[in-house]
């Protein structure tokens, strides 16, 4: 059973958050349009009516969600200085998030992912793209910043939203982990493969049911609970980690925590785009460790904010209010 909780003081909670989030930051471009025809030159669909948009993605996108939450983000990464960079400056201006963790770096290019799109349906994606580490000059500029904004001591949580493109390296990992530690200032890691076992004495480790296998180098079922349970069990005590939280797409999400696991079943959807779900539940369980809720609540609100946004075409921060009203039925069905 879920403990007594008062949803209303839980999220004004949340707005008294301030979370660090290190990670790779990139512009999420989308081409809308519409398919009519096939072409007579090849046999690809022909887009027409064309709308362009640009939004903040990666690590910048789970900036977006801590902000819909009333909380306060603060984004650290590396971009190039190119027009991509300017564009993604001013994208970060117009959604009044702060840019004063964003370290230019002529040697870098910035991200941008393409999704050609017709209504809901995804018909391709372009990346542009450097994924080498940063260099040694930009990993000492991000390890002062977080070294400052800890000094400060007004972070609540800590956020590595890693996306393999290069702006996080052993040296920032065990550099800020180590800051972190030292502050009793909780660490949150999202990760991908390169750096899947880098990782040590972490809050919470979330990788999705892929990454789980990519980085154990296992060939576990999705449907194998008890499996998936035991991986997780390993990968807390051989990393250190407090908790490991695995996302199971359709199968829900499952976390644990010394010996003990639960598994919360996902909410039935309406499927239009899992992109950027993974984002919106870094960033609810962030908020919700900063405010000490038990694992199987992080697991359950955060499983609602990933599944709110796979509603929506592309990637789109959670949607507070309905999260709210989301988690009240839930606590309700629980009872």
């Amino acid at each position: 059973m879920f403990e007594k909780i008062d949803v209303d003081k839980l999220f004004k909670k949340f707005r008294k958050q301030k979370v660090l989030i290190i990670g790779d930051v990139m512009i999420d471009s989308y081409l809308w349009g519409r398919v009519d025809r096939i072409s007579p030159e090849a046999p690809v669909p022909v887009l027409s009516n064309i709308h362009v948009e640009k939004r903040l993605g990666g690590a910048a996108n789970v900036a977006l969600n801590i902000k819909a939450m009333g909380a306060v983000p603060i984004l650290c990464s590396v971009i190039g200085d190119d027009d991509r960079g300017n564009e993604f400056i001013e994208l970060m201006n117009y959604q009044n998030l702060t840019d004063i963790g964003i370290i230019i770096d002529k040697k870098r290019v910035t991200t941008r992912k393409t999704r050609v799109i017709s209504g809901n349906q995804h018909l391709l994606r372009l990346d542009e793209e450097q994924d080498d580490p940063i260099t040694g000059v930009s990993q000492a500029k991000v390890i002062e910043f977080a070294q400052n904004m800890l000094s400060e001591g007004q972070i609540d949580s800590i956020i590595f939203q890693d996306y393999d493109k290069g702006a996080i390296t052993p040296k920032i990992i065990n550099e800020v982990v180590k800051l972190a530690n030292q502050k009793k200032v909780p660490v949150l890691v999202d990760p991908k493969k390169r750096n899947f076992l880098l990782y040590e004495n972490i809050s919470l480790f979330k990788p999705n049911f892929k990454e789980l296998n990519q980085g154990l180098k296992a060939e576990i079922d999705k449907h194998d609970m008890e499996s998936i349970a035991n991986a997780m069990e390993n990968l807390r005590k051989s990393r250190k980690h407090e908790m490991v939280m695995v996302t199971l797409s359709e199968l829900g999400i499952m976390i644990n925590e010394k010996n003990k696991y639960h598994h919360i079943s996902a909410e039935i959807r309406d499927i239009a785009d899992v992109s950027g779900a993974g984002d919106s539940v870094i960033s609810l369980a962030s908020l919700c460790l900063g405010v000490g809720l038990s694992p199987r609540e992080i697991a359950a609100l955060s499983n609602l904010a990933g599944g709110q946004v796979c509603e929506r075409a592309g990637v789109v921060p959670v949607d507070r209010l309905q999260l709210m009203q989301e988690f009240r039925v839930f606590l309700k069905e629980m009872e």
